[in-house]
């Protein structure tokens, strides 16, 4: 049974500036749903850690990295803010609040400084202090998976134990497979796939099957990311231990977004503005 989640939240996130000069782009909000039914404004990392919360995970391992102190206060309560939105008579606001508040206090989390951005495989194997020997789930603090009652996260966990494996991602059907990481494998049982190959940002894609930034690891990819030599701008990158991992032939496998599970992904403008043209998110 997974017990540990750790969520990178690092990235100087170029790709919203000027935006995240100042804010970490983990941070900047999606719409969501409270328990009255009306619409509010949370930051993805918060998402994010709900989601994995009320599925079961109680240790957290946020790896973070200068710029992101806002994400340090946000998982901070603040029983003095709740009680000034009491005496506003804002009963909903503070109970939202104290939820969320509730959920950090029943859980362990950690901060793990990556003092320079030097790549996705680095901000890993940050976390390898944390896991120790355990297995683990690894997920960006910039990507979301919507599905009802999580059950994407149940299919991963389920599909990760049946095979003993080494390493499993989930992936999805892409329009362009330049712009991701791309893998190629045999169809086992539908929408799982046993890994052969990963390509990544190909100019010829080998399929149109992207991975996304959702893993569930075994410690074993920590041996990986040491082999890792870093790219033209002294980057490790995830990338190259997943590849070492399928030419070692470990168990790697990959599993399709049903589709009516949906990823919400702000990385770039374009698809920040796609979320909140389409996505309002439901507890």
């Amino acid at each position: 049974m997974l017990k540990k989640a750790v969520i990178p939240a690092a990235g100087l996130g170029t790709r919203l500036l000027p935006i995240t000069k100042e804010m970490p782009k983990e941070m900047l909000p999606i719409v969501a749903l409270m328990k009255n039914g009306q619409p509010c404004l949370k930051p993805m990392l918060q998402a994010i850690f709900e989601q994995l919360y009320d599925s079961g995970l109680r240790e957290f391992a946020f790896i973070v990295g200068r710029g992101k102190r806002a994400i340090e206060d946000h998982f901070s309560p603040d029983e003095d803010f709740i009680q000034n939105l009491k005496d506003k008579n804002k009963e909903d606001l503070a109970c939202e609040l104290q939820e969320f508040y509730s959920k950090i206090n029943n859980s362990t989390i950690v901060f793990i400084n990556q003092p320079k951005p030097k790549g996705f495989g680095d901000a890993v194997n940050r976390a390898a202090i944390f896991t120790g020997n355990e297995n683990f789930l690894m997920q960006a603090g910039d990507d979301l998976i919507l599905s009802k009652s999580n059950n994407h996260l149940k299919r991963a966990t389920e599909t990760f134990e049946k095979y003993d494996a080494d390493t499993l991602f989930l992936v999805e059907e892409v329009q362009d497979p330049t712009m991701y990481g791309v893998i190629t494998g045999k169809e086992i049982k539908p929408d799982v796939f046993q890994v052969t190959n990963i390509v990544e940002k190909p100019k010829k894609p080998p399929s149109n099957l992207a991975i996304i930034a959702f893993y569930i690891f075994k410690p074993i990819i920590y041996k990986a990311i040491g082999e890792v030599e870093p790219d033209k701008n002294g980057e490790i990158q995830l990338a190259d231990a997943l590849k070492i991992l399928v030419e070692c032939n470990c168990k790697v496998y990959g599993l399709k977004l049903h589709p009516s599970e949906k990823r919400v992904d702000i990385g770039t403008a374009e698809s920040y503005l796609a979320m909140l043209k389409s996505v309002a998110l439901r507890k």
